[in-house]
This record gives C-alpha cells, structure tokens and sequence, in this order.
C-alpha cells in the first residue's frame, strides 16, 4: 500500500493532506522520516505521524438511509453526493456498493473492501434487491404476472429475470429483482404499461434499511450483516 493511502486510512487525513505531511517531513517509517508519499509500505512496518503510531483499521462496512436529490457518487462538482453526508475521514476510505438513481432513496451499502462490494453488485452473484414502488396508475394481475415471469425491455435483447411482486394495493408494490439494469425498476414498469411515481430500496440480500435511520443517516453494519453477503 502507498504511504499516502496508509496515512489517509488510519487518520483522519485526506489522500492530498497525507501527501503533504510526508512532503513536510512529518512521518517516519521504521524510525526512518520518509519524504516519499508513493512509497511501498507493508502491514509489518512502523508508521508515524508526529511520533504518534498509525495503524490502519480492519475495512468499514456501512448502511446509509440515502435521501433523494443526493447522487450516488464519489464527488460531484455542482451537485451532493452519498459521501458528502459522511464525515471527511470515512468518505475517503470507502465507495458504494450498489448505486441509486439520484431520485430514488433508501438503502445503500458503502465499503472499503473490494471483493465484499463485488459479491453485492456482480450479476453472478444474483444478490436480490427489493424496492417499494409508488405507481402512477393501478396494475393489474396480468401485469404483475408478467413481471414474475419476466418482460422485454426497451432496447434490450433479453428479457428480465423473474422477479418477485408483493401488491400493497393497486398502486403500490414491493418488486424484488435480482439484476442490476440501467434505471431496471423504472423500464420494467413501463415495459407492462405504467409508470414509476416514487422508488424506495429497501433490502439488499438479506440486509435490511435500518428503520431507526432516518434519510441522510447511516451506522455501521453488524457482523451478521456483513457475513449474509458471502454466506
């Protein structure tokens, strides 16, 4: 691992700010002060920052209850992203696991561990994700029908995997799918005639959104949680 990152995971510094405070002379490596942000470090080392020990933590695993009119994205120059709501130190050391439409709120996981995040978004996986959908018009049974059974999407080649529908009433439905298609939710309704009014994630696997959390909170998942998604 680069020194920067090392720095930038066991602080509460920035990539840009850790790179700075190796340029400054402010960390030693095995006793030795390093000037060198790129170099090589191992777990086996000893780091410090003002001669005080740094020792990166495990890898963070969180739930955030995501508020509509927020992107799910790293930065974004004009617009809040999901890792604005975090504080600086964390939103550095982690990325989305499994991304939302800008409108669309709910659950979404946030990781530093690469081979975690890929089990919850790679389509071999099939993690199903399950979404309460406000419709603009009443479905009918032979609409909801098709959905379970799988339909076309406009544009595509295949039809969808079959989902699951759960009908609240004639308007509201809980869908849960197990692929993860561009705006997927939004095209399935409209490929059986309706239209997606409001969208709201709310399991993934067998995680569920934390009804304390209110939208824009988050906390860390507990390790049951964590072992449901490689289980």
């Amino acid at each position: 691992m680069r020194l920067d990152q090392y720095l930038s995971n066991g602080t509460e510094l920035s990539r840009k700010e850790a790179k700075k405070v190796v340029s400054a002379g402010r960390v030693k490596v095995d006793g030795e002060t390093c000037r060198q942000a790129n170099r090589q470090v191992e777990a086996k080392q000893s780091v410090q920052f003002d001669g005080n020990p740094v020792n990166p933590p495990g890898d963070i695993y969180l739930m955030m209850h995501k508020p509509a009119g927020v992107l799910s994205a790293t930065t974004d120059s004009s617009q809040p992203t999901a890792l604005d709501l975090l504080p600086r130190g964390l939103a550095s050391r982690v990325h989305i696991a499994g991304r939302l439409d800008k409108d669309t709120t709910g659950l979404l996981l946030l990781t530093s561990d690469g081979q975690w995040s890929h089990a919850v978004t790679s389509p071999r996986r099939e993690c199903r994700k399950s979404y309460r959908v406000w419709l603009a018009e009443a479905i009918p049974e032979q609409a909801c029908r098709a959905l379970e059974k799988g339909v076309m999407l406009n544009g595509e080649t295949t039809e969808t995997r079959p989902a699951e529908v759960r009908v609240h009433n004639n308007q509201l439905i809980d869908l849960t799918i197990g692929e993860g298609r561009y705006h997927q939710v939004k095209r399935m309704l409209a490929a059986v005639g309706n239209r997606v009014e409001a969208l709201h994630r709310f399991r993934i696997g067998s995680i569920e959104l934390d009804d304390k959390l209110a939208p824009g909170e988050f906390r860390a998942l507990t390790s049951q949680e964590i072992r449901s998604v490689t289980e």
